[in-house]
């Protein structure tokens, strides 16, 4: 009998089994060089040298107003209450675009920082990191259901299931720590389009995100409940059954897959406790994310928990805020942004700050960004809320080769609509990936036929914003 296959599949265990243990540094060692080759998350190199590592994906979920926040209008205040009109195809037979009424910030602007950008008063912390920042003013999507443009801003696909940007991320470049998961999304709750903002779809499976979610117990039921020397040789056992059974079904995604997280959640049970363990920062740090000893939750947890992630190898984690009671989907009444932003600009302001005291900044990507924006107008003078509005909204960058205190594009007088260097959000994946060192022309995956990547036969890289 030809044993081979069971002793190499027997190795590839042991490599993740015995790293997460700390035993025999030296065959773990060994081991992953022997083995990098066939395994999906190996560290791969990008297609151009990059100081990037990591990327940490802020999404507020719901629609962020990007003139009550990062896109000042002056005449828009002047002309609140002012009747617009529109001739274009997209408002056609649109009902409720017949009357309608421009609607003036909630908030004011001021300059900030030596860079001069304004921003309101929504976000006094994050305005004060502003000289760190790259603003993107012209965004534009091309749907306005929070669940498509979720989907689009996550997959680069409006319509049908694609790979998430993480995933796609993790799949490019793989990790550099085989027992955390390569990509992570921290959230409270479900987003809009559900657990495809973190899927791998035809990817393989070892790239989907894995989710945490903050409280007592972030991640159900990975506490050990069996000694390690049992627990291995259990999964040795297993690892060499189902290697059988895979020489037997060659091709099989879903079945190396699963192989593989069952490697990687043997991992997680001696290295994710500790990475989310908060408790072992100091006061200060845990004072400069707004967060109190002991807090398990909030937005504040998930940042500085996505740092701790990164730090330990990490290739993306992403935080999704909808808010402790509702989300961004201000429609009523945009006295939901005044209670929302609170919650999110300390803690990202922390985080940025953080990050560059530990000089992180060169190595992770920060991206701030939503699924459209709201509309700066609405179908009464007097509505105290916004629509969604996928004309034109704003996201920004910070860190790994960004070009920092600097706005990139403009919408018109009014916020309707990027009219200066406008960047679709294919152009926004695509700026993302070569930031990480990957081309998204180059970055494929052959399914169904076709070579299918994150934008799809889109997408410009949008040099203005590199450093």
């Amino acid at each position: 009998m030809d044993r081979s296959p069971l002793l190499q599949s027997r190795r590839t265990f042991l490599r993740s089994s015995v790293a997460s243990s700390l035993l025999m540094p030296g065959l773990v060692h060994q081991l992953m060089a022997a083995d990098q080759a066939a395994d999906p998350l190996a560290p791969r190199a990008s297609h151009f040298p990059v100081k990037a590592k990591a990327v940490i994906f802020l999404f507020m979920s719901g629609g962020v107003s990007h003139v009550d926040t990062f896109d000042p209008k002056p005449k828009l205040t002047t002309d609140h209450g002012k009747k617009v009109t529109f001739d274009h195809p997209e408002t056609r037979n649109r009902p409720g675009y017949e009357s309608i009424y421009l609607k003036k910030p909630d908030w004011q602007f001021q300059p900030r920082g030596a860079s001069g950008i304004e921003v309101s008063s929504l976000f006094p912390e994050v305005g004060g990191c502003v000289d760190d920042l790259c603003v993107i003013r012209s965004l534009h999507t091309s749907h306005s259901n929070h669940y498509n443009a979720t989907l689009g801003m996550h997959t680069g696909s409006f319509a049908f299931t694609r790979p998430s940007i993480g995933s796609w991320v993790s799949y490019g470049l793989g990790t550099e720590n085989q027992n955390l998961p390569s990509f992570v999304a921290i959230a409270p709750q479900m987003p809009y389009a559900g657990t495809q903002v973190w899927g791998s779809d035809f990817l393989p499976g070892a790239h989907q995100g894995t989710r945490v979610v903050p409280g007592p117990e972030p991640i159900l039921d990975l506490a050990q409940r069996l000694p390690t020397n049992q627990q291995a040789r259990e999964l040795a056992a297993l690892r060499a059954l189902n290697a059988t059974h895979q020489a037997d079904r060659p091709g099989d995604p879903q079945l190396a897959a699963r192989i593989r997280s069952f490697e990687t959640a043997f991992g997680m049970q001696f290295e994710m406790p500790d990475a989310l363990n908060l408790d072992q920062e100091p006061d200060e740090t845990l004072g400069l994310y707004g967060l109190k000893r002991g807090q398990t939750d909030g937005f504040g947890w998930q940042c500085l928990a996505a740092r701790r992630l990164v730090e330990r190898g990490v290739r993306f984690v992403e935080l999704i805020h909808s808010g402790s009671s509702g989300n961004w989907d201000s429609h009523g009444d945009m006295a939901d942004h005044g209670r929302l932003a609170p919650q999110v600009d300390k803690p990202i302001a922390g985080l940025l700050q953080d990050l560059k005291r530990r000089g992180l900044m060169d190595e992770v990507l920060v991206v701030w960004t939503t699924e459209f924006g709201r509309t700066p107008f609405n179908n009464t003078a007097d509505n105290k809320g916004r629509e969604h509005h996928n004309w034109a909204f704003t996201s920004w960058l910070a860190g790994a080769g960004v070009r920092p205190g600097m706005v990139h594009g403009a919408t018109d007088e009014h916020g309707i609509r990027a009219v200066e260097k406008p960047v679709h959000v294919h152009d926004f994946h695509a700026t993302i990936l070569h930031l990480m060192g990957l081309d998204h022309t180059k970055l494929t995956y052959r399914h169904a036929g076709r070579d299918y990547r994150l934008t799809d036969v889109h997408g410009v890289v949008t040099h203005d914003v590199l450093a």
